[in-house]
Order: C-alpha cells, then sequence, then structure tokens
C-alpha cells in the first residue's frame, strides 16, 4: 500500500489535533476533488512499517486527539488488506483516541454484506473506527460551510452508535 501524506498536526479532519494519513488508490474520481494525485495507487511512498512506527510515536503525544484515515480511499479492496491490520494496532495501543475515517462509499450500501466493495476485511475495519464519513464528494452539492465534509450529501456517522442501535446515527456537526 502507498500513502500520500501524513500529516502531523492536522486541525481540519476531525476534532481536535489529529494524526492524518491520506493513502493512495481512488476509483471515484470525483469531480473537483481535492486530492485527485492520490487516485493513482502508487502515488507517494509506500508504507512501511518504519511507517507504521512513525505514526504510532506521533499518536503518542497527550495532545493529539486520535488518527483520521483519508485517502485517496480507505476502502477500495486493496487498501482494506493493509489498512485494518494497522487500524487494529493503532486501536489497542490508543484506545481512548478517536479514529475517523473518510469513504466515498455509502456504509449501507457499499460497504455492507453485499455490497460491491464488501470483503473479509471490512466489518474488522469498521470495528476499530469511530466515526465514519461516508458517501462520495459531490461538486454540485459542495458546501463550504459544513464541518468535517466537502459536500451535503455526505454523512458523519458515529459507528459505535450506530452497531449498538443497529441503525445509521449521524452525528449532527
Amino acid at each position: 500500500m502507498y500513502y500520500g501524506n501524513i500529516k502531523t498536526c492536522d486541525i481540519s479532519n476531525g476534532p481536535g489535533v489529529r494524526i492524518s494519513l491520506f493513502v493512495s488508490g481512488c476509483r471515484h474520481h470525483c469531480k473537483n476533488c481535492f486530492n485527485q494525485e492520490t487516485w493513482d495507487f502508487l502515488f507517494g511512498k509506500e508504507f512501511t512499517q518504519d511507517t507504521l512506527n512513525f505514526i504510532l510515536d506521533q499518536l503518542s503525544f497527550d495532545y493529539i486527539s486520535g488518527f483520521s484515515l483519508l485517502g485517496g480511499e480507505p476502502f477500495e479492496p486493496e487498501n482494506q488488506h493493509y489498512l485494518v491490520d494497522i487500524l487494529k494496532i493503532i486501536k489497542e495501543k490508543y484506545p481512548n483516541k478517536s479514529i475517523w475515517c473518510w469513504t466515498g462509499w455509502n456504509l449501507d450500501k457499499e460497504l455492507s454484506k453485499g455490497g460491491i466493495k464488501y470483503t473479509d476485511k471490512t466489518d474488522e475495519m469498521l470495528s476499530y473506527i469511530d466515526v465514519l464519513v461516508d458517501g462520495p464528494f459531490v461538486e454540485e452539492l459542495k458546501d463550504i460551510t459544513l464541518t468535517f465534509r466537502g459536500s451535503s450529501n455526505q454523512r458523519i456517522i458515529d459507528l459505535k452508535e450506530t452497531k449498538k442501535q443497529n441503525k445509521i446515527v449521524v452525528l449532527d456537526i
């Protein structure tokens, strides 16, 4: 797996100060995507054990609220294979730090059992994520007043409450 960037002091992608990983590879190709270079699965640098160690070290600071996972597209099947283990390690080492993830796929469609992006890793990957921002960026629905998302069709989903209530719980942020 490749990644385009790691931000170590990100205040735009989730609450508080966060460590953000932008993975490479995306088949959405949304019109006016802010991160088009990450569409290429081989863009950037290869993710290695040193990369993971760097992220884990950066997460150790008390002022860091959590980890954000963006892209590219984290839920491309090729990326799920790697990210499930990375998220597991982060959640085990830092259980009190939140994990946020952005995906252009919808939780109740493409990422659900039988969906086109559902794999044998999807449910486990979702189990480590606290908040999922789902839905593709749609230029015609772009709204710069929205918090943590680019277009009004995107939802900010509390995955822990969604699992508890067995229905999608959207946060009003």
